[in-house]
């Protein structure tokens, strides 16, 4: 008989998932932060060149599926909702693996009138709550962007050239199949190789201050605009989140959205619409805040000791 049907992760571990996901809600509820739900369809698309929206057809209008709730909550922020949460379920194409499925679950919060290192600590005692301080025995770490760099790697990705860090990653033996990369590229992959599976063992390891070319939707900071106010955490060398202090600078913004695009057709990529409404948000107003999207099932992953995420969620795309 084809066993197919039955979920991959087994019921004790969908039981811990649901103890997870209610310890979020009470964690939330107990700091007065509203719960909020917004759409999975819209008319605007992803501009970001590295993910990819999937796209539906309704009737005649070609619609996305949301990669992340940020920009309709952003919307919400804009319109006063004061600091929200979202559980929701989020799409990307192309994303199947060991730690991915097309179709995943992501935590978002904002906190309004909070710095991006508030809301650090906040998700430190969030993640401390729920992976438990059995398994996380090193307080919280803080590294700057920079400083990992430094420490790993003995390099300044600041004013490294693209060249010198090609060199470096060769020096780390590290297979060169890359011979267009630019310095972005360069720094992520010597990242993601040689800096990630050391962060976050025995604890939370917080990487901030991005260089000012990997902004996403981060505000520049102040006094030093070559740098973003970005930072992820790792625990146990998975990367469980990505935060920003936020971008309200609506003209800002639009060129940043106008710049991905330019990519995007460059690589011979699907240009979708910008979303007007979120930008239409940023010219009213979004308050001063800070966000990050969490993935609850890397989450569950890291206090269930799970090698994959079949282990975690019931019905992997293979199984939909």
């Amino acid at each position: 008989m084809n066993g197919d049907w039955q979920p991959t992760a087994s019921i004790e571990n969908l039981k811990n998932r649901a103890r997870i996901l209610q310890q979020i809600r009470a964690f939330f509820l107990e700091r007065d932060v509203l719960e909020v739900d917004t759409p999975a369809l819209s008319y605007a698309g992803l501009s970001e060149p590295n993910i990819e929206s999937f796209q539906v057809i309704h009737s005649t209008d070609l619609l996305y599926l949301h990669t992340s709730p940020e920009l309709p909550m952003k919307r919400l922020l804009a319109a006063g909702s004061g600091s929200i949460y979202q559980i929701a379920r989020a799409f990307r194409q192309g994303e199947s693996g060991r730690n991915h499925n097309p179709e995943f679950t992501l935590l978002e919060w904002y906190r309004v009138g909070w710095g991006y290192r508030e809301l650090m600590d906040e998700i430190a005692q969030l993640v401390t709550t729920i992976i438990g301080t059995e398994r996380l025995i090193k307080p919280p770490e803080w590294l700057s962007y920079g400083e990992a760099f430094n420490r790993y790697l003995a390099i300044d990705p600041l004013i490294a050239s693209a060249d010198e860090l090609a060199r470096c990653a060769e020096g780390q033996g590290i297979d060169l199949q890359a011979d267009e990369m630019d310095h972005s590229g360069w720094l992520d992959l010597l990242f993601a190789e040689k800096i990630q599976p050391h962060l976050g063992r025995g604890r939370i390891t917080f990487i901030y201050d991005y260089p000012a070319d990997q902004a996403s939707l981060a505000r520049l900071k102040a006094e030093n605009p070559n740098l973003a106010e970005r930072f992820e955490l790792f625990v146990e060398g998975a990367e469980l989140g990505n935060g920003f202090g936020e971008l309200t600078d609506a003209k800002e913004q639009r060129l940043r959205f106008e710049h991905d695009l330019k990519i995007r057709e460059k690589r011979g990529a699907h240009c979708p619409p910008i979303d007007e409404h979120f930008l239409a948000a940023l010219e009213h107003g979004l308050p001063e805040c800070s966000g990050v999207a969490i993935g609850i099932d890397r989450l569950v992953m890291a206090v269930l000791e799970a090698g994959a995420i079949d282990e975690v969620i019931a019905f992997p795309l293979e199984r939909s």
